[in-house]
């Protein structure tokens, strides 16, 4: 498991509000939502390496693989 390091967060009381409604829709815990909502906005944004998906089919990155 990934080692998880406290960090002191200082944010808009607002911001805080409607992060903690949507962790609340989600049925998440408010830390568990703020590290969703960044996980997905790093990888959307090429920063964070995407998981390798172990349930792929073989050959299903897109590339076809040839036998001669």
């Amino acid at each position: 498991m990934n080692e998880k390091k406290a960090y002191p967060l200082r944010i808009n009381a607002e911001v805080l509000a409607a992060m903690q409604r949507w962790a609340d829709d989600e049925l998440r815990s408010l830390n568990a939502q703020i590290e969703y909502v960044l996980r997905d906005a790093l990888r959307k944004a090429g920063r964070l390496p995407k998981p390798a998906d172990a349930g792929a089919p073989e050959g299903a990155s897109g590339t076809a693989k040839t036998t001669s």
